[in-house]
């Protein structure tokens, strides 16, 4: 069994794996890490791996204290992976695009992909058809427009999310929730629409925390699965031992 590790920006997120096959999932805030990681060490007892990639500030020490009951892997843009890097930067490439990539890579072989992650950042990764890694985008998530408008305007209010009533706000919170929901479920069909029309044999990933919500707003046909990074860790440690 395998338990695998996605620290992000806000909170941290886990999965026990039997082969390909998820047991249970968890999230977890980072304060809790090592006795969350007891509790469901101890509750699966056959685990041997723990896998781990973080974007998020947690010292690895934290996932250390458990090298005597389990082999502790890091996985770091340093690895091998199912693709061939073509960012210009790639040591600034974060490791949860990569391993959002790497597990497009795996799932769906000889196509086009476009894995679209929406978190506290909303990040596009494009591999072509032929496992070359080319790049994408980065915006704002939902939580951080909503920041924006309050923390760089002198009234504006800080509002928590909330579905809009319509794209026509008559009062000034639905207008800045038809602005930020609105406007972020068109720039997601716009980038894919952009990229359909350069592209052919096409699937499009969405995950992230805001992806079952947005699933059923997008005009165009993708595959939702909010827990695809994890799942994209387990394939890639695995893609891991069987090349090393």
């Amino acid at each position: 069994m395998v338990l695998t590790i996605d620290v992000g920006n806000t909170r941290i997120k886990g999965a026990v794996f039997e082969n390909d096959t998820v047991l249970e999932f968890f999230i977890f805030d980072k304060n809790e890490l090592q006795i969350k990681i007891k509790k469901i060490l101890k509750k699966f007892e056959k685990v041997t791996d723990l896998v781990v990639a973080s974007v998020g500030n947690v010292e690895k020490e934290s996932f250390l204290h458990f090298k005597n009951d389990v082999n502790v892997c890091f996985l770091t843009n340093e690895d091998h992976f199912p693709f061939k890097n073509n960012y210009a930067t790639p040591k600034t490439l974060g490791i949860d695009r990569i391993i959002l990539a790497s597990g497009a890579t795996l799932q769906y072989p000889k196509q086009n992909r476009l894995v679209i992650d929406a978190g506290t950042c909303i990040t596009y990764d494009f591999v072509d058809e032929n496992d070359n890694y080319l790049g994408g985008a980065i915006s704002p998530g939902l939580r951080l427009r909503y920041e924006a408008l309050h923390n760089y305007t002198a009234k504006l209010p800080l509002l928590t999310f909330e579905e809009p009533k319509s794209y026509v706000g008559n009062s000034t919170p639905e207008s800045m929730h038809s602005g930020v929901v609105n406007g972020f479920v068109y720039e997601i069909d716009g980038f894919i629409d952009q990229y359909k029309e350069d592209y052919s044999n096409f699937i499009i990933i969405l995950t992230g925390g805001d992806a079952l919500f947005l699933a059923k707003r997008l005009k165009n046909t993708i595959f939702a699965n909010s827990n695809f990074l994890l799942e994209s860790l387990n394939q890639t440690f695995q893609y891991k031992i069987n090349n090393d």
